[in-house]
């Protein structure tokens, strides 16, 4: 044994029966390597790698990074260093000590033969005020966090060190950001009275398409009532939404819910204002380019109105509010005039700088009040099943299939809607991948060519779900649609360039939409519009009992007021209304809290299964497809356990090009990968929303994988990638732009909401507690939201894999169960797995549950949620709490709601 001169131990060093250091977040647990040596006594041991600005260091993948460590007696006694210890690695055996330096990369081989590095010193005496220095060395073993914890045994105590270091590569470090995050400033808003004209020089408006003859009934402003923002201004809920929805209060309930709602959109515009900018001259308009205007963020059409002045505060003009509107919309840049007299627009100058107030567009709104407004027309049994005074029996038709895929289930749905004489909604329940639109579709051309004398209005929340249903109906071969016999009606607002079907079908003039008058409307057989847009059939003096089938699909994605902008105006007694769509996917979009959680965000389509005849499956009221054509019967059995009582059959037929490349899974019989990386959550600049570099960087490894083999036959289309956070979403579709990838879409669980691809890659994002926790108490991103988690698992056809930190993902129930079911099948790869709390040690392994819920709460005791065989479809709500909204407006980042 040398004594402690720096030569190295040249006895045989061992690893000797290990403990585990377990997962270490740094945002959670800094003081793990924090420490102030000074504070800790006699020996004092300094920090190798120590974190930067509260961050660990980062290094390349690749390369062996090295740290020194002083170990300094402070003592006048000598004194015994018995160990120094590589206790534990994740990865395992990627750091090492050593006595010497380790050689550089540049070092002569022969330079560094006497190099030698151990996991452990041993038997070493410190003298008197003598330093040792040991180097602590890390060689990666893959992108992500590499942690270790290093103890030093001495005579009486033993000190611990732990360090983490984050391994980059290429990817990741190009991704890096060099604007710390800080919360933008709040824009201050313009000082604008509407009804006070002397306040703004008045701008000057689009000039009137063509076609508007005005509406002949008359759109109301519907003001929101003062002490309804009083209200919210003391963050305080008004008493007639506390007790829910009755007949008694259905108008004052949802009149009220939607006043809360305009409040907090109207709110969420003002963080969109600009300062200090500057517009460009093109032509007679002036252009303004507006950030995360291509992805409606914000939302601004033609004939939108923004206000302007000055940004310098000693101008003359500086008082002074210009009213402009915008007469064009491309890509991320407005086309704006001002002024009739033009006064702004010669005036102008190209460096002057403006403050810009965006103003809500509240036409959406009213179309929504209106509905509600007129909704006490509709019969009772429509709105309130349950007050039916009749128990209805449908006389199901006989049918003789245009279709020849049509299976049992979608035959029986569609007998039963042609049956069908008014009365409470029919609805098509439809779970993933199990043809609900096919049915729609198949029933819609039955009563077209079996009955003459059938007028069908059919409604969808998107303009890219109801193009869809008229691509589909215009198809079908067996059928042949007379341009006078159906008619896609587009919102006069919707780009030209936006539309990508048969324009034949469409009513437009000069590039632009419109809607036909009402003696040609009459003529349809069949409309078909998104749910807003109904409403220029009603403006135009189409009137209920003229259709009489009405068909909402996807209606669990509409909130009950859309719902009601087809049904208020244009239902009667005797209409037949189907709904189609799945309650256990994605609901609404709703910004306001308050409005959600007390019944905005329950679907019409929800709360219908609240009712004994529709929760327990009465053929007479709906029928249940379940039979998935989707999904490899792996990737379907989770969701269909968790969600739909284990009833979903698999019935995808497996083929060549879906089993081209098993061999990439560690297990080729489950098509569902976990791949753990403990990566690193952050924000850069101003903005607000999460990414995750290192998993940005684990995806383009796996498609890269999947695309460059000739064998696998992926193309970009086959691909989708699944982000919850916008920025995660932004970085992920520039990176594959520039290495070179196309065709692969990148978008949030809302944007895949009704698509599918063959390989699905969800990126988690998320890898730290702190964060992870205030996601679960604001329902943002991936956790808490079962919907949001079901629809991401059942995007996918042949192959599934999900990129995160197990540490994290894993605090949900659900992801922890895909988790777990990944590791059990042997198709778990990555970082080192959290200790195993058995999901199935607290609910029974025989009992599947419904995770029926609205208000995006997830229940703490999946007890609660009908366990068991002879539970419901959807189990009975959640009583909702209304989450405290966060502080800071900036850190609610995007959501994606």
């Amino acid at each position: 044994m040398d004594s402690m001169n720096g030569k190295r131990n040249e006895e045989y060093s061992h690893i000797q029966d290990k403990g585990e250091i377990g997962f270490i977040d740094y945002e959670d647990n800094a003081s793990v390597c924090t420490y102030k040596p000074e504070e800790e006594g006699p020996i004092v041991i300094s920090v190798p790698f120590p974190l930067q600005n509260g961050k660990p260091r980062s290094v390349l993948v690749g390369e062996t990074s090295s740290d020194p460590i002083t170990i300094m007696n402070t003592t006048s006694e000598p004194v015994e260093l018995w160990k120094v210890d590589i206790y534990d690695s994740n990865p395992k055996e990627s750091f090492t000590v050593s006595l010497m330096e380790p050689p550089s990369a540049n070092t002569d081989l022969e330079d560094d033969s006497g190099f030698v590095e151990f996991f452990c010193l041993e038997d070493r005496v410190l003298q008197p005020g003598q330093t040792l220095t040991i180097w602590l060395s890390c060689k990666p073993k893959g992108i992500g966090l590499h942690q270790t914890a290093v103890h030093f045994d001495l005579e009486n105590e033993r000190i611990e060190r732990v360090v983490l270091l984050f391994v980059e590569d290429k990817i990741s470090k190009s991704l890096a950001s060099n604007k710390p995050y800080s919360r933008e400033r709040r824009k201050k808003s313009l000082v604008i009275d509407k009804n006070a004209a002397d306040t703004f020089v008045a701008g000057e408006r689009p000039p009137p398409r063509r076609s508007n003859r005005g509406s002949r009934f008359y759109l109301a402003e519907y003001p929101i009532p003062k002490h309804i923002r009083e209200l919210v201004g003391d963050e305080k809920v008004p008493d007639c939404i506390t007790e829910g929805v009755t007949r008694g209060n259905y108008g004052i309930y949802f009149t009220t819910l939607i006043n809360l709602e305009e409040v907090q959109v109207e709110e969420n515009m003002q963080g969109y204002n600009m300062e200090r900018i500057y517009f460009r001259k093109k032509g007679k308009f002036l252009t303004l380019e507006v950030p995360g205007l291509a992805e409606r963020r914000p939302s601004l059409v033609k004939g939108d109105e923004i206000y302007v002045k000055l940004a310098a505060e000693d101008s003359n003009e500086a008082n002074r509010i210009y009213q402009g509107y915008i007469h064009r919309v491309e890509a991320e840049e407005v086309y704006l005039k001002f002024d009739r007299d033009e006064e702004f627009h010669s005036r102008h100058n190209s460096w002057a700088l403006y403050n810009v107030q965006f103003t809500y567009n509240r036409l959406s709104m009213r179309k929504l009040y209106q509905a509600i407004e007129v909704s006490e027309f509709l019969d009772r049994e429509l709105l309130f099943p349950s007050e039916s005074t009749r128990k209805r029996q449908i006389r199901r038709s006989q049918l003789s299939p245009l279709s020849s895929i049509l299976n049992e289930e979608q035959k029986r749905a569609i007998g039963m809607i042609l049956g069908c004489k008014g009365g409470p909604p029919y609805v098509i329940y439809g779970p993933p991948g199990t043809g609900k639109t096919i049915t729609l579709v198949e029933t819609i051309l039955q009563l077209y060519t079996i009955r003459k004398d059938v007028r069908l209005l059919v409604c969808a929340p998107s303009n890219s779900a109801a193009d869809h249903i008229l691509e589909k109906l215009v198809s079908e071969k067996e059928v042949s649609f007379g341009k006078n016999n159906i008619l896609r009606l587009n919102a006069v607002t919707r780009p030209f360039e936006d539309y990508q079907s048969d324009l034949q079908f469409c009513s437009f003039e000069e590039s632009s939409f419109n809607c036909p008058p009402l003696n040609i409307l009459m003529r349809y057989r069949i409309i078909i519009s998104t749910y807003a847009s109904a409403s220029q059939l009603y403006a135009e003096g189409i009137r209920r009992g003229h259709f009489s089938h009405i068909f909402l699909d996807e209606a669990g994605q509409a909130s009950e007021p859309e719902t009601l902008i087809p049904l208020s105006h244009l239902c009667k007694k005797g209409t037949v209304v189907v709904l189609a769509g799945d309650p256990m996917q994605l609901g609404p979009v709703i910004h306001s809290r308050h409005a959600e959680s007390y019944g905005l965000g329950k679907s019409y389509l929800a709360r219908l299964f609240e009712y004994e005849f529709y929760n327990m499956g009465n053929e007479n009221y709906v029928t249940k497809l379940v039979r998935n054509y989707r999904c490899h019967p792996e990737i379907l059995r989770l969701p269909s356990e968790l969600f739909y009582n284990g009833e979903l059959i698999a019935s995808k037929e497996a083929t060549a090009d879906s089993m081209a490349w098993v061999d990439l899974l560690p297990n080729r019989d489950f098509p569902v990968l976990f791949v753990g990386i403990q990566g690193c959550d952050e924000r850069e600049g101003s903005n607000p929303s999460w990414f995750n570099r290192f998993e940005i960087s684990k995806v383009v490894e796996y498609i890269k994988i999947l695309t460059e083999s000739e064998e696998k036959k992926l193309n970009g289309e086959d691909i989708g990638v699944i982000a919850p956070y916008r920025q995660q979403v932004l970085k992920l579709s520039n990176t594959l732009e520039d290495e070179g990838f196309s065709g692969i879409k990148v978008g949030s669980v809302e944007q895949f909401q009704g698509q599918e691809r063959e390989v699905i890659i969800i990126s988690t994002v998320r890898s730290t507690i702190k964060h992870n926790d205030f996601d679960k108490i604001h329902c943002l991103g991936f956790l808490s939201n079962p919907k949001r988690f079901n629809v991401a698992i059942t995007r996918a056809r042949s192959l599934l894999i999900v990129i995160g930190n197990p540490h994290i993902i894993g605090k949900d129930p659900h992801w922890r169960m895909l988790l777990w079911r990944c590791v059990d099948n042997g198709s778990y790869q990555g970082c080192p797995l959290p200790e195993r709390q058995d999901f199935l040690q607290d609910y029974p392994a025989e009992d599947s549950y419904s995770a029926g819920y609205e208000g995006e709460q997830l229940t703490d005791d999946l007890n609660e949620w009908h366990l068991g065989n002879d539970k419901p479809w959807v189990s009975d709500e959640v009583a909702p709490e209304v989450q405290k909204p966060a502080v800071d407006e900036s850190e609610w980042s995007d959501g994606w709601k």
